[in-house]
């Protein structure tokens, strides 16, 4: 079981366990690795939304555009909590996506996730287009694997995501972006139908200060809390169904 990241790498795991096992450890040594990632053109004079994870600890970063040219892009603001990032490319007049709205959704309209799936393994950099349904809403994903993010309040899209498409716009049929593609879950690296999509609303709360390079603050009460189900229902005594119990409050937080 696998939850990863739609963002592609070029690093050999399998080759890695190999080599160890037959030859011992390999040797320490400073190396490059490249990703790749998606995007989406939020402001006609460059500004691009993306996820955080594809450009995080990136030392350069390049951007094609679907007619074929490149830029050098500029790092401008990153949450790491939120998985968003907002970086700047030296060119004007660009096409500029609509962010929609994704505080109305329903499950099962339909949906279009774009992006680059796998880079541009297909040698073209014009972005792919898959089609799909809402499959839920507000899908909570732990961390699991690979990843050591955890998520919540996510769209899960069974449109087509693979390794590439993360920081690609998820946009309903009438084009209007309604989440920014960032994970997917599968047993083999690849898609399986389970892919989550940050919600385009969340985005636009902090998109302003992404933009500036503020750093994103967030509230904190101090409470772990647990959802309210049967189990804890009957042995607390507690017949009604709303709620949550409080399991845990932080010592000297605001709770």
């Amino acid at each position: 079981f696998y939850f990863g990241s739609p963002f592609g790498g070029f690093e050999d795991d399998f080759f890695q366990r190999f080599f160890e096992e037959f030859f011992g450890e390999m040797p320490q040594r400073e190396y490059k690795r490249m990703g790749l990632g998606s995007g989406v053109i939020i402001d006609k004079n460059g500004y691009i939304l993306t996820n955080e994870h594809v450009i995080s600890g990136a030392s350069e970063i390049k951007v094609k555009l679907p007619d074929g040219r490149e830029f050098d892009a500029e790092m401008k603001g990153t949450d790491k909590r939120s998985d968003l990032a907002v970086i700047k490319i030296n060119a004007s007049d660009l096409p500029v996506a609509k962010l929609g709205d994704s505080e109305n959704l329903q499950i099962g309209q339909w949906d279009v996730a774009i992006g680059n799936p796998f880079g541009f393994a297909i040698e073209n950099p014009e972005p792919t287009v898959t089609v799909g349904v809402i499959s839920a809403l507000r899908r909570y994903v732990p961390a699991l694997g690979r990843r050591e993010r955890s998520y919540d309040d996510l769209i899960q899209t069974d449109a087509a995501i693979n390794p590439g498409n993360s920081g690609g716009p998820l946009v309903d049929l009438d084009g209007n972006v309604i989440g920014i593609n960032t994970a997917i879950i599968t047993t083999t690296g690849g898609y399986q139908g389970l892919g989550f999509a940050i919600p385009i609303n969340k985005a636009k709360r902090i998109l302003e200060k992404l933009i500036k390079g503020e750093k994103i603050l967030y509230g904190w009460l101090g409470v772990t809390i647990q959802d309210l189900n049967e189990d804890l229902r009957n042995y607390f005594g507690i017949k009604k169904k709303e709620g949550v119990i409080v399991v845990k409050v932080a010592k000297d937080s605001p709770a």
